[in-house]
């Protein structure tokens, strides 16, 4: 009997969290026995483990600014009519190879209204398929901007109701339900699955196993927008009481050439040789395992992985253009003593010392409070539906 086929769908515009949620999604598929297509619609990225997945890279997009107003092609330049009907056709070529039982969009109707061009049209093809598949929407445990507009929350709503089976809910009910901003939750009611977080919990072989003891790790996902936190947290060691430990600062593979530059000079300068940048690391959750502490955005993986590791931390949510997911999640996660949250507006070296040293005190925080299981739990639903598909 042929194994049944998944094709995943994401696009990434700005920070690489979403591929990264949605490349353990499918490595969890893929480990049920799934036969997983995995379509990327951003930037390549070097370092995901995708071996035993095939990867269709799309021709790439991303978003110029933190804005998400205006999409560049790999040249930098705005996407045209022109380029968004050439992407369309390697989307719809794709789905054709794949042939899938189940499509898969991370995000989609919830947000990515930008790919509604090759999305929808992508959604009739399945609709219309001789053998239609299972169309599943996988979706982050908090909304991003359009969380705010009744209409917007309208359309997704008409969008999910005429063409998705399910909803996959990548959360815990019991931190954040998925009412909480997308209100009409209960028409969808049974079509919506909570998972559990998605958490990559798995560690590099063959690194040092103590990587990170005793060390204050400041990271910055991705790096497409952390260069504040980064250059306050160097800022603010010396007024910390952690002050004596090492400093480890993570920028992320995006952060521009200048921008690493100027955090290693900075760092040079007054870090009093306890300062040390890099821009990523393979054994990124052992050192979570190890530190003294974790400073760090609030996207979605880092914090989960945080939890995960039952590390103390800090967090500055990015709050830059219309994003709110990150400030919701710090003052849920803040309210339930699982870190401490510090706003980007109040961001200054001062600050960020004194909730690192508030945070230092903490005990570690149980791996427990939060179902952190949801890429097995997602892969054994899928498995599931496809598995009572006739062909």
């Amino acid at each position: 009997m042929s194994r049944k086929r998944v094709l995943v769908y994401v696009q990434y515009l700005l920070g690489i969290g979403h591929l990264k949620r949605a490349a353990t999604l499918a490595r969890a598929l893929a480990s049920k026995g799934l036969e997983v297509t995995l379509a990327s619609g951003g930037f390549e990225v070097g370092g995901l483990a995708l071996e035993g997945l095939r990867v269709a890279q799309l021709p790439p997009t991303g978003a110029a600014d933190s804005s998400f107003k205006v999409l560049v092609d790999a040249a930098g330049k705005p996407i045209d009519e022109r380029w968004k009907m050439q992407r369309r056709e390697a989307l719809l070529a794709t789905w054709r190879a794949a042939t899938p039982h189940a499509l898969v969009l991370e995000l989609f109707p919830f947000g990515r209204r930008q790919m509604r061009f090759e999305l929808l049209p992508l959604l009739e093809a399945a609709r219309a398929a001789p053998r239609r598949p299972l169309i599943v929407s996988s979706v982050r445990d908090v909304l991003g901007g359009g969380q705010s507009n009744p209409q917007r929350q309208d359309e997704m709503l008409a969008t999910l109701e005429q063409y998705f089976d399910h909803v996959l809910v990548h959360g815990d009910p019991a931190l954040i339900p998925f009412e909480r901003t997308f209100r009409h939750a209960g028409r969808i009611a049974d079509r919506l699955h909570y998972t559990g977080y998605i958490v990559d919990g798995a560690r590099a072989e063959g690194l040092d196993a103590r990587a990170g003891e005793g060390e204050v790790i400041v990271s910055a996902g991705g790096g497409a927008v952390g260069q504040r936190l980064l250059e306050t947290a160097i800022r603010a060691r010396p007024l910390s009481a952690l002050a004596d430990r090492t400093w480890r600062l993570l920028a992320g593979v995006n952060v521009e050439a200048a921008e690493f530059g100027a955090l290693q000079k900075l760092a040079a300068s007054i870090g009093d040789g306890r300062v040390l940048v890099e821009r990523s690391r393979r054994d990124f959750t052992t050192l979570l395992a190890n530190c003294a502490l974790s400073i760090s955005q609030c996207g979605y993986n880092t914090t989960m992985e945080t939890l995960q590791a039952g590390a103390r931390a800090v967090a500055v949510p990015f709050a830059g253009g219309s994003e709110v997911e990150q400030t919701l999640r710090a003052r849920l996660l803040a309210e339930r003593g699982l870190l401490e949250a510090l706003e980007e507006a109040a961001l200054s070296p001062e600050t960020l010392a004194a909730a690192a040293d508030r945070a230092a005190r903490h005990e570690r925080p149980a791996a427990n409070l939060v179902d952190l299981g949801g890429a097995a739990r997602s892969a054994e639903l899928i498995e599931r539906w496809t598995s009572e598909l006739e062909w």
